[in-house]
């Protein structure tokens, strides 16, 4: 997952106090009292992998998780926990233990956002919005991981945002200009600088106002259903009705969940890391 505007700037910001023994009874990192001064609340604590203690904190509407080691003397802000199988523990622990917000209003919003159509266009079998910056390797492997599902009913609705690189905007104006976004966007992925981690596509010279002022509005939108980063999926849960979020590139396995539709073969080897 690629990063934006993270929140753990706050816990820069004040130094280090000594630490005291909260309500829990687990000793607050001294970094959290600091950041604490700053407006940022601290919801609770879990025990997280490898001996280290999640915290879940909350500022202006917004959570976040962050870590501290054993000896409380380090925080690991913004940072992916990844076990030895692949899995993304940081998403997990966040969908235990980060309060669910109601998305209903923000998905009316993303219904009429700006994006690209790809996959279905007619009747879909299910819809899932995906906010991307054009130069976003993860975002990449989204794309070939939803292609296959997209043969079989699946509508993905690409939102796009800029701020990774200085041609992420050129790149994202030009996919919402072009006369067919779907080709558009599937050129700046089949042609995916892998080592550069740059797109495809030639950036707009000139991006229209109006694309400019579009791609900023989903950039704030995405920043308002609680994510930091690329990519970041959007659903309505087919059982539940609820709307859902997931941040980062999606384990292979979620994908049928998330969609709704039956799990599709994948045989590109650079998705096999996320099985």
């Amino acid at each position: 997952m690629r990063w934006l505007n993270p929140l753990g700037r706050l816990f820069l910001a004040a130094a280090c106090l000594l630490a005291s023994f909260t309500a829990w009874g687990e000793t607050l990192p001294p970094q959290l009292q600091a950041a604490q001064k700053a407006g940022v609340k601290v919801v609770t604590h879990f025990p997280a992998a490898s001996g280290l203690t999640g915290w879940v904190t909350e500022h202006a509407g917004h959570y976040q998780l962050v870590f501290s080691t054993s000896d409380g003397k380090t925080l690991i802000v913004d940072g992916v926990l990844v076990d030895a199988s692949g899995r993304n523990l940081t998403a997990t622990y966040a969908e235990k233990y980060i309060p669910k917000p109601d998305y209903a209003p923000l998905f009316a919003r993303l219904a009429r956002s700006r994006y690209v159509v790809a996959g279905q266009v007619h009747n879909p079998r299910a819809i899932v919005y995906v906010f991307f910056d054009p130069n976003c390797i993860f975002c990449h492997y989204t794309w070939q991981a939803l292609k296959p599902y997209e043969k079989v009913g699946l509508q993905v609705r690409w939102v796009p945002v800029a701020f990774l690189k200085p041609t992420s905007l050129g790149r994202a104006a030009a996919i919402l200009e072009a006369k067919n976004g779907e080709a558009a966007l599937d050129q700046d992925e089949t042609r995916f600088n892998m080592s550069a981690e740059e797109g495809g596509l030639t950036p707009a010279a000139k991006p229209a106002p109006a694309s400019v002022a579009a791609i900023q509005a989903n950039g704030q939108l995405m920043a308002a259903f609680g994510s930091q980063g690329t990519p970041t999926l959007v659903w309505r849960d087919r059982k539940s009705g609820k709307v859902k979020v997931l941040g980062g590139m999606p384990r292979l396995s979620q994908i049928p969940e998330i969609t709704g539709l039956p799990e599709q073969p994948m045989t590109d080897p650079d998705l096999a890391r996320f099985k």
